[in-house]
């Protein structure tokens, strides 16, 4: 059922501005996010260390002055969620169900369709990721279809597209180390141009929370 703040569906607003940041972020619900982190941090800080993530992002985002959206899994009921919509106006919506090439296609598809013409899905895991990373995704689809920012283990920090098809990302592996590579060769085969930005990288393992603490990231 359908909540107060929480939207999916193909519904055109012709208010919507035509490029778009969606940020796909979890509940931070201890036990159900940043789990490889849980041997190390426990649950509880596990929950923590996404949180700072998530702000970490969300910071990145909200410092281009371009529209917003919050992805939410498993729904955008959680408490902190919707206090992150009160604080920053955020417009709230719940991730389809399904893998994340699904969840993603449909949520690049949901912005194309209310009016965007360029929308970049980007993840909670870069402590790295810099507001010129996304003003440099958005310019790179002035030229492309689709962009991508590779992250160190072989997935993606970032995903833009100003036209995608709605099988452009089944079937790929994910959380193996391959999905940029398979992902590159889904989009060429669909005759998609696509840009590269320059790689950064993930917290998902202890020694990547290391690196952040010791660069005083986190």
């Amino acid at each position: 059922m359908q909540r107060a703040g929480e939207t999916l569906g193909f519904v055109a607003d012709i208010t919507d501005p035509p490029m778009r940041i969606l940020i796909f972020a979890r509940a931070p619900v201890p036990g159900r996010c940043k789990t490889r982190l849980m041997p190390r941090l426990g649950a509880a800080g596990a929950a923590r260390v996404h949180r700072q993530l998530v702000r970490r992002t969300l910071g990145a985002a909200l410092a281009t002055g371009l529209p917003v959206e919050l992805w939410c899994a498993p729904d955008a009921r959680h408490g902190w969620l919707q206090g992150l919509r009160r604080q920053h106006g955020l417009r709230l919506k719940r991730q389809a169900p399904g893998d994340l090439g699904r969840k993603m296609t449909l949520a690049i598809r949901d912005a194309l369709a209310r009016g965007a013409d360029k929308v970049v899905v980007v993840g909670t895991d870069c402590p790295v990721l810099a507001p010129q990373d996304l003003r440099d995704a958005f310019s790179a689809l002035d030229r492309h279809d689709c962009v991508i920012q590779p992250a160190a283990d072989g997935g993606y920090v970032l995903i833009g597209a100003r036209r995608l098809p709605a099988r452009a990302l089944a079937g790929i592996a994910w959380s193996t180390g391959g999905e940029l590579r398979q992902t590159r060769s889904r989009l060429a085969r669909l005759g998609l141009s696509c840009a590269e930005l320059p790689a950064r990288w993930d917290v998902d393992t202890p020694a990547d929370y290391r690196s952040a603490r010791r660069a005083g990231l986190l």
